[in-house]
């Protein structure tokens, strides 16, 4: 996967995560909340990981 797809694969995530939690709180369903920010922190990390591959796709581009 590419460095943009991962990051924009990791928004997705968030976004949807966030969402998710957002309605286990609102129907009292502490799965489903639990299930937002398992999928938010999934979203943080696919983001990381495509920042980490731009950065070192900037240094290979310097050498």
């Amino acid at each position: 996967m590419g460095s943009t797809t991962d990051k924009v694969k990791g928004v997705a995530n968030q976004a949807a995560g966030a969402v998710k939690q957002g309605v286990g709180e609102a129907v009292g369903n502490p799965t489903l909340e639990v299930e937002g920010a398992a999928q938010k922190l999934k979203g943080e990390a696919q983001e990381a990981v495509g920042k980490a591959k731009d950065a070192v796709k900037k240094v290979i581009d310097k050498a």
